[in-house]
């Protein structure tokens, strides 16, 4: 089963200069929403998430990859997810797929990825660096204090954050350790405490 996937932002966009040369499909999806939201929790996103569990999908293509996620690490996630499925994705701009119409890896695609990880590797260490250089500044300024000693996070308050939530939904839809690390961008230790946190509270 071919599915073409498409997003746009809010209502008012126009997704035409999307939708092109669609014959052949079984189904065109469209969401109108962020692209801040996860691809499997958008409304038509969840749809293709069912055909793949009920083992019925086998191409999703897209007008561009960055449809498909928020970020360069959302998109590898997906990406990954559905190689590893034997799905094939295909995307009209740039052009690349993950598998050839034979179902045998693209070695210009693999290329493509391989840039991809080292700009999400880049992201991330970037993020942590622009972390160090804000806390670095707010103690020269006298405002960072961090937690004071002898203080200890309330259960509710730890499992409220939105973190925190986003950890537990993984744990919940059976997602790996390491996969939530890249998914939430958090150590494997916070990932385990967040799971003997939530266990506990239940």
């Amino acid at each position: 089963m071919k599915v073409f996937y498409s997003r746009v932002s809010t209502q008012d966009q126009n997704e035409s200069r999307q939708m092109n040369n669609l014959e052949g499909f079984d189904y065109v999806f469209t969401d109108k929403c962020s692209g801040s939201i996860p691809l499997w929790e958008r409304p038509k996103g969840s749809q293709i998430k069912k055909l793949i569990d009920d083992e019925k999908l086998t191409q999703v293509e897209v007008h561009s990859i960055d449809r498909l996620g928020r970020d360069t690490l959302s998109v590898l996630n997906v990406w990954k997810e559905l190689t590893e499925k034997g799905i094939r994705i295909v995307c009209r701009n740039p052009n690349f797929q993950n598998l050839n119409e034979e179902g045998k890896t693209d070695v210009f695609s693999e290329l493509m990825i391989s840039i991809l990880s080292t700009m999400s590797d880049f992201e991330r260490k970037m993020i942590r660096e622009r972390q160090r250089e804000g806390i670095e500044k707010s103690k020269i300024e006298g405002k960072y204090r961090g937690r004071q000693v002898g203080t200890k996070e309330s259960i509710e308050k730890f499992l409220s954050k939105p973190k925190t939530k986003m950890i537990i939904k993984d744990l919940e839809n059976g997602y790996t350790t390491q996969e939530i690390s890249f998914r939430c961008r958090c150590s494997f230790s916070t990932i385990d405490k967040v799971k003997r946190t939530y266990e506990t509270s239940l």
